[in-house]
């Protein structure tokens, strides 16, 4: 499939449907000392970094990458957060330019490292992420303490014990 896709800096227009595609393709269940919201959107968009970018099919946005300057405590090294491609668009190549694009305006912003972090079961983003550069970092295993003097509600039931049991592969050092 032979695509023109724009890659392009994000502005306040694609809000909407970068929100959208968001809520559309990523899992907040399995992360969940993370949340996606418009906060977090808007968070990134108000950086004067340039590390957010957008991938254009015409006008409508195909996938997004959201990056900041800002990464814990250490002023030297950024924070690729938020890729997504819609899933009809996905093997195109799409997502390892969002990743270039939003590599590149960090590391010339002063970055010495860019932070990303994989869920563990997420092989495609992994992989992804190792095709640019990333190796793997520093595993954190996500510990959860279910309240004992609340029950479980059954819908809580399965994501509560998929989270005890996830291991979350925190990734750094991008090589080029």
């Amino acid at each position: 499939m032979d695509v023109d896709i724009a890659i392009v800096p994000m502005g306040l227009g694609h809000l909407r449907e970068v929100l959208d595609l968001g809520d559309e393709v990523f899992d907040t269940n399995t992360k969940p000392y993370t949340s996606w919201s418009l906060t977090s959107i808007a968070e990134h968009l108000d950086n004067p970094d340039g590390s957010c970018w957008v991938a254009l099919d015409s006008d409508r946005v195909v996938g997004f990458v959201l990056g900041s300057m800002e990464f814990e405590l250490r002023e030297d090294w950024s924070y690729l957060e938020w890729i997504a491609v819609a899933p009809h668009m996905q093997g195109l190549g799409i997502a390892g330019r969002l990743v270039d694009m939003c590599c590149a305006a960090l590391f010339s912003r002063g970055a010495r490292r860019i932070v990303t972090d994989v869920e563990i079961d997420n092989t495609a983003s992994a992989a992804l992420m190792t095709r640019h550069g990333f190796t793997e970092g520093t595993t954190v295993t996500l510990l959860v303490r279910p309240n004992p003097d609340q029950p479980e509600v059954a819908a809580d039931a399965p994501n509560l014990s998929a989270a005890t049991k996830r291991t979350f592969a925190r990734t750094g050092r991008l090589r080029r």
